[in-house]
């Protein structure tokens, strides 16, 4: 037996049961023993200085995987504003990566690049021996130059459903994709090899440990995710868990994706990598246009777009994953998605009766007043806070196609809440931060933060409190990953997965918060993370 002793410290554990702590014994990679006033003894012994500890962390919809390799194989383009910076930026990724076979790139902001001027043409200017695949933040959009536009044959290709390849008034491919598309083309082009994965997995769990997670939802899984995420589970690599999400597409029937859903299932059943989850698009975002609402855009090019399931394939497919005890977990942007998903797994609670499966919408930017009660019960609103605040030019496009009279039911979180939805906080990483901190300042100032020129607050009626973030990201997060019999607070049992901050978030001002650092992370008991200067 191995034991540590955590001392001088003052627990939050989130266990209403037995709220607070001094001290917390590890034995063997879970928690032996937790009390106030005169700790026993152990061979191992951390002072924690006084200082805030609370249960590790668990991001519930991110994509670890995909930012990993991002970390490790693709040009930084978060940050780029002009097409000059971007095509400095791919040149120099490019030559700092000469043994790559592809160039790729992330990050792009809609609001500033899109149809209009990003191009193979602008592209070729940074790289003509090599393929490029660049996503943008969203990473639903992505595009090529034209050594990839030909090694993929795009100018051959037709759209295929809930994917479009753009197209000039010639008919020829101009280098932008869009959805379903991206994926399709991806496959066409020089693949990553195992090592690759190996090592973005390896960059983003370490960047997640950092910031405080030990446990996460990847949002979107397929053979490659599943493939290495196996790999390091088999090998005990994981310095955190992983729940998968599998994908399921409008090519699916209900027979096809219960039988891949199963057979992922039975191969990666946990407890540190399992497959507990189906994922649904039902529709893509505003910066594309392929958000889904119940009324017209409000912009001047008007229009819209359908949900990506027909409402009689919704139902079926949820129906048959859920009487196979998956869960649901759904992509939803605009009101009409929102309400497709909803009765979808309407249709799956009357035909196979509640369970506590944690069937969750993720985003939920536009919601009908209408709908909010239907998630009481039935689907845990999955959040992500950074969103929900005035951020020109990035916000502007989804906003002026949602409509001014529309605003107050975007990231209405507040009104889900007193619904009575279930919650839980999530940060979609790659696409923003994953530091829970900046994530959790926003959810209760709905600002930018002080130092980044914040303009007036978005609906602050909206906003949730310190104490509803830390839950969502703990005990409510826990519960969406299917592991909160085990993890999510400190109680005698319990895994050892713990962090200690260098302040106290429920007593710091708002606008501190997303200063708050991480000092240790501890999983199973181990130190994974501790900072280089405590």
């Amino acid at each position: 037996m191995t034991e540590t002793l955590v001392h001088n410290a003052r627990f939050r554990t989130m266990d209403p049961t037995n709220p607070s702590a001094e001290w917390l014994l590890v034995r063997d990679g879970r928690v032996a023993a937790l009390g106030l006033g005169s700790p026993p003894d152990a061979a191992n012994r951390v002072d924690a200085g006084g200082r805030l500890i609370l249960p590790g962390f668990q991001d519930a919809h991110i994509h670890l995987l995909s930012g990993g390799i991002d970390i490790a194989t693709a040009a930084y383009l978060y940050d780029v504003v002009s097409e000059n910076e971007l095509v400095a930026a791919l040149r120099a990724h490019a030559a700092s990566k000469p043994d790559l076979p592809i160039v790729f790139g992330s990050g792009w902001q809609p609001g500033l690049f899109g149809d209009h001027n990003l191009t193979a043409a602008l592209l070729d200017r940074a790289v003509t021996d090599r393929p490029v695949l660049i996503y943008d933040s969203s990473f639903h959009n992505a595009c090529l130059n034209s050594r990839a536009i030909e090694m993929a044959g795009v100018e051959d290709m037709a759209d295929p459903p809930n994917g479009h390849i753009l197209r000039d008034a010639k008919g020829r491919a101009t280098g932008m994709l869009h959805e379903e598309v991206i994926p399709i083309v991806a496959a066409r082009l020089p693949e990553l090899t195992e090592d690759d994965w190996m090592a973005g997995l390896l960059a983003g769990q370490a960047h997640a440990n950092r910031h405080g997670i030990t446990g996460v939802l990847d949002a979107c899984v397929r053979k490659p995710e599943v493939t290495t995420y196996g790999r390091a589970a088999a090998t005990g690599a994981l310095t955190l868990r992983v729940a998968g999400t599998a994908l399921v597409t409008e090519a699916d029937t209900p027979e096809t994706a219960v039988a891949r859903l199963t057979a992922l299932r039975a191969a990666y059943p946990g407890p540190d990598f399992h497959v507990h989850s189906a994922k649904f698009f039902l529709d893509g975002v505003y910066e594309n246009r392929t958000a889904a609402n119940l009324t017209p855009y409000a912009d001047a090019k008007g229009a819209n777009a359908p949900c990506m399931f027909s409402l009689e394939q919704t139902k079926a497919l949820m129906t048959a994953l859920d009487a196979a005890r998956f869960a649901i977990h759904v992509h939803v942007i605009g009101d009409a998605a929102a309400r497709r998903a909803i009765e979808g797994l309407e249709a799956a609670r009357a035909a196979n009766g509640p369970w506590p499966a944690q069937h969750q919408l993720a985003h939920l930017q536009l919601v009908d007043p209408g709908d909010y009660s239907r998630l009481q019960g039935l689907a845990t609103a999955n959040i992500q806070s950074l969103w929900a605040r005035f951020e020109p030019p990035y916000t502007d496009p989804s906003l002026s196609m949602i409509g001014k009279a529309r605003w107050p039911d975007v990231y209405a979180f507040r009104k889900m809440l007193d619904a009575g939805a279930d919650w839980c906080l999530s940060s979609d990483w790659a696409v923003s931060t994953l530091n829970p901190f900046e994530i959790i300042e926003t959810a209760i100032t709905r600002q930018k933060r002080l130092d980044n020129s914040p303009l007036e607050p978005f609906f602050i009626d909206q906003a949730l409190t310190i104490e509803e973030c830390v839950q969502g990201y703990t005990v409510n997060a826990a519960r969406a990953c299917w592991r909160e019999h085990f993890t999510g607070m400190l109680r005698v049992g319990y895994s050892a997965d713990l962090i200690m901050l260098d302040r106290d978030v429920f007593n710091c001002a708002a606008h501190d918060i997303s200063k708050t650092r991480v000092l240790a992370t501890l999983f199973k008991g181990k130190e994974v993370w501790r900072a280089p200067d405590w």
